[in-house]
């Protein structure tokens, strides 16, 4: 199993972070070791000041496939669920300036997490997921899927070019605007919109 992640996929984030909007997906990968599911709690690691919570609709591969043509794309995940790609900022802006890999400041232990899969067709409507993130009751994030940059069926037949797909792969596909910091005693909700209105929770967090 493979945790794939795509970085700056929304414009205003790759601006918040004062990053260039890339012109090909940006793809990094984290372990599984950092799965943290079944809403349990996220413990704030020792080597970093800055911790920071990005909220993501990440898709679940459904089939093995490689090279996948774009009008097979949509064939590869029938689930998404809502997933947080916690990132050591500290860390990472030190490796960044340095030229160096991003892993220890996004593959660590319980960085990626997972949240309930839902049926695709529930809150798919007219090509788009709506989701937002509450911190401590109050939303910072607040994403749809029409505003990626690299859509779902673009990501699937570009990462598949490159790392042969397999069944039960997690695809992180992007956070937008609003990433902010945590800190111990927080409470993080992802919540995702739902064809029929309602808004369901996906994901609930604690931060200790």
């Amino acid at each position: 199993m493979k945790i794939i992640c795509i970085g700056r996929n929304y414009v205003d984030h790759a601006k918040e972070l004062s990053n260039p909007v890339p012109s090909k997906p940006l793809v990094f990968m984290k372990p599984p070791s950092a799965l943290l599911v079944n809403d349990k709690p996220f413990y704030y690691p020792e080597f970093s000041n800055d911790v920071h919570y990005e909220l993501e609709v990440v898709l679940k591969i459904t089939k093995n496939g490689k090279h996948v043509q774009p009008e097979f794309a949509a064939n590869y995940y029938h689930e998404v669920t809502l997933g947080i790609d916690f990132t050591a900022r500290d860390i990472q802006s030190e490796l960044k300036r340095k030229g160096h890999p991003w892993e220890i400041a996004k593959g660590f232990d319980h960085s990626a997490v997972l949240g309930n899969f839902v049926e695709i067709g529930e809150v798919w409507k007219k090509g788009n997921v709506e989701f937002e993130l509450k911190k401590n009751g109050e939303t910072v994030q607040h994403g749809n899927t029409r505003d990626l940059i690299f859509p779902f069926d673009h990501l699937i037949v570009y990462i598949s070019k490159y790392f042969k797909l397999q069944m039960g792969d997690l695809i992180y596909t992007g956070t937008p605007a609003g990433v902010g910091p945590v800190k111990i005693g927080d409470h993080l909700e992802g919540l995702i919109h739902k064809n029929d209105g309602s808004v369901e929770r996906l994901l609930d967090c604690e931060i200790k």
